[in-house]
């Protein structure tokens, strides 16, 4: 089943003016939350609320790695069970590399996704990584240790696309 993920053009400029701001070359991270609605072709997942996080929501922020404090993940997940929503991870990689997650991001998926999978009774969950050139995407929504790929995110009048890159290392 594809996965796509809706979102308007507006919150899109924000999370990107958010995620990459100008002369800054930490990570940054947000998280979306989003209701799922499944059709025969695919799902989708709408995106009704952002939550930005600032250099407090971490535990340890730089140029190429971040982990959140154990208060902003719950946060997150009681944030998303009050909405009955599904969870949309996004951060950056600054400078001008393909959008691809590291091998770090693939370490942490693999101990946080099983865990807010359950937690959120197996609500999809997607976690997106933005650069200067693009991004990529990964989507769980048939179990918490097989991602697939995000067919695209909708803007409304435009659709633009992951680069897929990291899915040839995990497929």
């Amino acid at each position: 089943m594809t996965a796509v993920i809706s979102i308007s053009p507006e919150r899109h400029s924000v999370l990107i003016g958010h995620l990459l701001p100008v002369g800054s070359d930490l990570e940054q991270a947000a998280f979306l939350f989003a209701r799922c609605v499944k059709s025969s072709k695919h799902f989708e997942l709408e995106v009704i609320e952002s939550l930005y996080l600032d250099a407090e929501d971490f535990e340890y922020q730089a140029t190429d790695y971040l982990e959140l404090s154990d208060d902003t993940r719950s946060r997150i997940i009681k944030r998303a069970h009050d909405l009955n929503a599904s969870i949309v991870e996004m951060h950056s990689h600054p400078g001008p590399y393909p959008a691809a997650f590291s091998a770090s991001d693939l370490r942490g998926f693999s101990e946080t996704v099983p865990n807010i999978f359950w937690r959120l009774k197996n609500a999809p969950y997607a976690a997106i990584v933005v650069s200067e050139t693009g991004f990529d995407a990964l989507v769980w929504s048939v179990d918490a240790r097989t991602p697939h790929a995000l067919e695209y995110i909708d803007l409304g009048k435009k659709k633009i696309k992951p680069t897929n890159l990291t899915l040839s290392r995990v497929s």
